[in-house]
């Protein structure tokens, strides 16, 4: 109205700079709609009442249209780019709002004392910064596929995220909302990144309690060998008394010192690889590797466990390809090993000959131990140089406590060699030893030979 009323003195100019301020505030008040709608109707009202013919609709000379036009284009234009202003900032506040929620969840993550703890904490977060009535993670949980309860008008009342990590699910995410929430495709994604978040806290959990158990099986492994240390070493004054008075009492006649003795040397023999058990975990059993050949230790093996086989019932197999099969080997505790194998063959084969070979493989001398006993199932192949283990098949009272093989192949590995096992062809068992051959060794024996 005041303009009305001034019309006369209103250039064309303050006209349209006053419509065209009228135009911004309503966009910057109202949004686009507003101001698209206000500026058609300030460019019609500028035809209307201030150009001449007065109150009359249309222009009466060009440089009126041009003005017009302009007037339009330019509040059009103007309407754009402050919604588009607006709308940058907006979205900018969106994305320092995300940024500040996955730094607050990082840091919940890696402050936390407890994994747990950083659970509870990471599901707050998720909840306060979506507008969520309620949030929890499971754990433990699968879903097949993400479920959602969309209203009507697109708003998220309930949903089921799965936590995935490495393709590996390790929980779920659940949402729910009273009244239901807006999420468009921005804030989904969002989501998905806190649902990341969740999934790693949740496999911290996991983590944190994998770490407790094998913690706890370090330990009670520790006191094991402890407790068999101090009662095996305890043992063997007592047992060397008793076998002491075993013999006096077989040297007066009495018929039942043979076996009191006999059992005192089991006991003697489990109660010695207890303590070479608990010496080898410990890191107190060394060896000595040095040059010899594979025919001083086979027939070393052999002499140390004739007692155990009858007349041609051990066979010796030696390679004699080449002149020498030299090794960079500890003689006595390679004879252990050899030894074990050949005590354990014996044991099994049922009183069928037992095989006893040399042979070089690379650059490794392979000792194999062959029975033809009843072998070992394909399920505790696995097993047998577990300390302690025993097959199905083996008796209570054998005298053994389950430890030579697992003492032979710590022996082997301490030299870099290994002990291994393979079924026979034909029925039974190879047991074999692999140690580090020598080239240097095999020349020296060659010349002096």
């Amino acid at each position: 109205m005041a303009m009305l009323r001034a019309q006369a003195s209103f250039g064309q100019v303050h006209v349209v700079l006053v419509y065209l301020l009228i135009v911004l505030c309503a966009s910057a008040s109202g949004g686009r709609a507003l101001g698209l709608t206000l500026a058609c109707a300030a460019a019609l009202l500028i035809d209307y009442y201030f150009q001449p013919p007065y109150r009359f609709w249309g222009v009466g000379k060009p440089l009126d249209w041009i003005a017009l036009f302009s007037f339009l284009v330019t509040s059009l234009v103007a309407t754009q780019l402050l919604y588009r202003a607006r709308a940058e900032a907006a979205e900018a506040q969106r994305r320092a709002v995300e940024v500040e929620s996955l730094a607050r969840l990082g840091s919940e993550t890696l402050s936390s004392g407890r994994a747990e703890d950083a659970l509870t904490r990471i599901a707050s977060v998720i909840q306060s910064t979506l507008g969520m009535t309620e949030c929890t993670i499971e754990r433990d949980a699968t879903a097949a596929a993400p479920e959602w309860d969309v209203s009507p008008d697109g708003r998220v009342r309930r949903a089921l995220i799965p936590l995935t990590v490495q393709s590996r699910v390790v929980g779920v995410l659940r949402l729910t909302s009273e009244p239901p929430v807006p999420l468009d495709p921005a804030q989904r994604r969002f989501l998905d990144a806190l649902a990341y978040y969740a999934a790693l806290a949740v496999d911290r959990v996991r983590l944190v309690a994998e770490a407790e158990h094998a913690e706890a099986l370090r330990e009670a492994d520790r006191l094991k060998d402890v407790v068999l240390a101090s009662v095996s070493h305890d043992l063997r004054t007592p047992l060397t008394t008793i076998k002491a008075l075993a013999q006096s009492e077989a040297l007066r006649g009495n018929e039942s010192a043979g076996a009191i003795e006999e059992q005192a040397d089991r006991l003697t023999r489990l109660v010695s690889d207890l303590l070479d058990l608990s010496r080898l975990k410990g890191g107190a059993f060394g060896v000595q590797p040095e040059i010899n050949t594979a025919e001083d230790l086979i027939g070393a093996a052999v002499r140390q466990t004739q007692v155990l086989f009858g007349d041609g019932q051990l066979r010796t197999v030696i390679d004699l390809r080449s002149p020498a099969l030299v090794g960079q080997f500890d003689f006595a505790q390679s004879l252990r090993i050899l030894s074990n194998l050949l005590e354990n063959a014996a044991r099994h084969s049922r009183g069928q000959p037992v095989e006893l070979g040399a042979t070089r493989e690379g650059d490794m001398l392979v000792f194999t131990v062959s029975d033809r006993g009843p072998g070992i199932a394909d399920d505790e192949a696995a097993r047998i140089f577990e300390p302690f283990y025993r097959g199905r098949g083996a008796t209570p009272d054998t005298g053994r406590a389950g430890l030579g093989l697992s003492i032979a192949r710590t022996l082997a590995e301490m030299q870099g060699g290994i002990v291994g096992y393979a079924r026979r062809q034909g029925g039974g068992s190879i047991f074999s030893l692999r140690l580090p051959a020598s080239e240097f060794g095999a020349e020296v024996f060659e010349e002096s030979a």
